[in-house]
């Protein structure tokens, strides 16, 4: 009776309660055996049996009237082991479950877990883990899991994890595997997972696994789960804390040589952080896997080895991967697996194809092919280049295979978008190979490109369910467009230019669509959308769509003028490039928009939205101030006279947009005589004038020949075009500079009345 006063922190005044001596107290199924003191109640014993059968049993309900009527501590916890000694391990239903703990309630074990001092004799962790021992039994039952009355015990319980003690104390064992066993309990309900983040228990978790004591299994495996479940907000909450155990885990793994690097494989893919990895951890994975994939395996070994390396291949590029000779090597095993593998999977018609693991292979062929088209840094040299270009168009050629075999009832399959996606990358940078196989596959990815357009919502959980396939745990990183065909964008544009693979494209009503896909997203970059949150890849899309059109207007101009999805696309062209030529860091889009739309106006000249209306007007004007404000004088040390150079803002991306300036000059060129208000529009806008007083400001010696050429033929057609023009030309010293310069047809032109 004093043990139990002890353990009570009260005075048993209500007379001596007799606790059976053969009372054995059974321990947690799957945990250390142990009791709390001589007299404990461990959580097992409420664990419910599998189809057991509701039944009343007298000395039962005795001892629960006994519970319910307690009138203080020591009479509630005498007959609460009295329950336990009625109701053995094993034998207890849900319903029998509950009414336990109706008659306990919350306050006797809130009062055990929040007690500050424990009486003499007594170690100050017993009273908290007889509570814990009644929360892991209450928590048994899914609805009392989710009770706030557990909920706010979160914090709380995840403390004792990390609570210092005696590591070989039986009481102490128990506490944590009871308190385990509340957490899991809870994590398996639907909001489980955000009230465990929110209450801290993932740092906790964290440290007691680094910790390495007592139960950092089970705090490892709750915490797979937690990521598993949710991944965003566990990083958000204790991103230091699972950064370490990522360093732990990937010391482990690269220094493991038992079976045990097998299982780290499978682990390490949940601990990768949703944005990139760690560069400490670099060298440690690459080793690990190193190790693993250059050893004879079977296939239960290898194939998380791929995933994981397809991880870090997505999350990292190839940051992670040392330079020089070993990293080269690495790769190059890396990509000629994922290619063998791919191959096998792919072009055995009836194989079961593991789709998780042939995704994981697309990721490393898609590295494979990065690095093959790098020019400068590259991991790989030029031999092994033409090598894993060798095999990589082999298994290009079984996943067009594969394709080739899809039914339309296949075409919402996760694998197929991830097929059709690796088939993309290698289009945009190679079509010459496999063209017959490619042109045979295009109507089918027209008609998937179309089916996933027109269902935009089914082809966003698409590429969810494909990162779920192999890639990511959860969300899918930036580089995942949200639909098939900007996947497809970049190879149609080479293929455009090619005359067997645009017919193809045409006939199957790929232009059409294109039209439509643009005015789509162009809506995304119109105001009243946010284009600060818009991926990068939106706008990449935009410009590549502009070179799809680009190409049609050179090399199929009747279809621009008979299909009257590019009327609708000359008309947004119109309205939308001047609100965009004056957007910071938008310039190398406004110049795709302004050189497109003035070749498509030259093709369109005789519509009635080009003969001078508002909006046809305000494309011009925008059209000019592009073309006039890419180069200005600039003054030169030691020299009079300044020197022709590009404007700030033209300067860092001229590279990307010499091209499309050039282009623009001469499809501006060609529109002045094919409209009459152009002419006058320009000189309103002072063009011709200023552009005269830049060329006799500047040296001739730093105007470049193709910069005369393009200069001349503007100023030629519009003086030709106006007799307003000729005269204003010649206040500007026009004849004077065209002389200077060798414009001789400027020259000739000025000089007739």
């Amino acid at each position: 009776m004093v043990l139990l006063s002890r353990f009570l922190g009260v005075t048993l005044d209500q007379g001596p309660f007799f606790i059976p001596k053969d009372l054995q107290i059974q321990p947690l199924k799957g945990t250390s055996p142990g009791k709390l003191g001589k007299a404990g109640i461990m959580a097992s014993d409420c664990e419910p049996a599998l189809n057991q059968a509701e039944s009343r049993n007298p000395t039962l309900e005795r001892y629960l009237g006994a519970l319910r009527e307690a009138k203080n501590d020591s009479e509630q916890f005498a007959a609460l082991l009295l329950v336990t000694k009625a109701v053995k391990a094993g034998d207890i239903d849900a319903k029998t479950r509950r009414r336990i703990f109706d008659a306990v309630g919350f306050t006797f074990p809130n009062r055990l877990l929040t007690t500050k001092e424990a009486p003499d004799g007594c170690p100050d962790h017993v009273l908290r883990a007889l509570g814990v021992a009644l929360l892991a039994c209450f928590c048994s039952d899914p609805e009392l899991a989710v009770h706030p009355q557990v909920l706010n015990k979160i914090p709380i319980l995840s403390t004792f994890l990390t609570a210092r003690g005696d590591p070989d104390d039986a009481a102490r064992r128990s506490m944590i595997d009871d308190t385990y066993q509340c957490l899991t309990a809870v994590a398996g309900t639907p909001r489980g997972p955000r009230h465990l983040i929110a209450g801290g228990t993932v740092s906790a978790l964290c440290q007691a696994y680094l910790g390495h004591g007592y139960g950092f299994d089970q705090a490892l495996a709750l915490l797979v789960g937690l990521l598993a479940a949710a991944e965003t907000q566990c990083w958000k909450e204790a991103e230091p804390d699972l950064l370490a155990v990522l360093r732990g885990l990937s010391e482990d793994f690269q220094k493991a040589e038992d079976a045990s690097k097998f299982e780290l494989c499978q682990l390490l893919p949940l601990f990768l952080p949703p944005t990139t990895v760690p560069p400490e951890c670099h060298r440690d994975l690459q080793a690990g896997l190193a190790r693993i994939l250059g050893s004879k395996l079977s296939s239960w070994q290898r194939n998380p080895a791929l995933k994981l390396a397809a991880r870090l291949a997505h999350a990292c590029g190839s940051d992670w991967i040392p330079a020089g000779s070993s990293g080269s090597k690495f790769l190059a095993l890396l990509v000629n697996l994922a290619c063998v593998e791919v191959r096998l999977a792919l072009e055995e018609t009836g194989t079961e194809v593991k789709e998780d693991v042939v995704t994981a292979c697309y990721a490393l062929m898609e590295l494979g092919i990065q690095e093959c088209t790098r020019c400068e840094q590259s991991l790989l040299k030029e031999p092994q280049k033409v090598q894993l270009v060798s095999v990589m168009k082999e298994a290009i050629g079984a996943v067009i295979h594969y394709l080739l075999q899809v039914g339309s009832e296949k075409q919402k399959e996760p694998f197929v978008f991830a097929s059709v996606r690796i088939l993309g990358a290698w289009l945009a940078e190679e079509t010459s190979s496999l063209r017959k196989e490619v042109c045979q596959l295009l109507p089918f990815l027209v008609r998937y490109a179309k089916t996933l357009y027109e269902e935009a919502e089914e082809a966003n959980d698409l590429t969810q369910q494909v990162a779920n396939l192999a890639i990511s745990p959860t969300t899918p990183g930036p580089t995942w467009p949200g639909d098939a065909l900007r996947l497809l964008l970049p190879g149609w544009c080479h293929l455009t230019v090619e005359d067997g693979p645009r017919e193809i494209l045409i006939k199957e009503g790929a232009p059409s669509l294109l039209c439509k896909y643009f005015l789509q997203q162009w809506e995304l970059t119109s105001p009243g959308h946010d284009t600060s949150v818009l991926p990068d890849s939106v706008e990449i899309g935009l410009q590549t769509c502009c070179h799809i059109f680009l190409n049609l207007v050179v090399t199929a101009p009747g279809l621009i003028k008979r299909d009257a999805c590019f009327t609708s696309l000359m008309n947004t062209l119109m309205t939308s490039l001047p609100a965009l030529v004056q957007q910071q860091g938008r310039l190398l889009l406004a110049a795709n928009v302004a050189t497109l739309g003035l070749l498509m106006a030259r093709l369109l000249s005789t519509s009635p939205a080009l003969q001078g209306t508002p909006a046809s007007r305000g494309f011009f004007a925008a059209a000019i101030l592009f073309l006039s404000q890419s180069h200005v004088a600039r003054a030169t040390p030691g020299s009079d006279q300044a020197v022709l150079a590009l404007s700030p803002e033209y300067e860092g991306i001229w590279a990307d947009l010499q091209e499309l300036w050039f282009l623009g000059m001469q499809a501006f060129t060609g529109c002045v005589p094919l409209l009459p208000w152009l002419a006058p529009a320009a000189l309103r806008s002072r063009w011709p004038q200023e552009l005269l007083q830049l060329l006799g400001s500047v040296s001739p010696n730093s105007v470049k020949p193709e910069m005369v050429a393009a200069y001349q033929g503007v100023l030629v057609e519009l003086a030709r075009a106006n007799r307003l023009c000729r005269e204003a030309m010649r206040l500007q010293a026009g004849e004077e500079t065209a002389s200077h310069y060798r414009m001789a047809a400027l020259e000739q032109c000025l000089s007739e009345p």
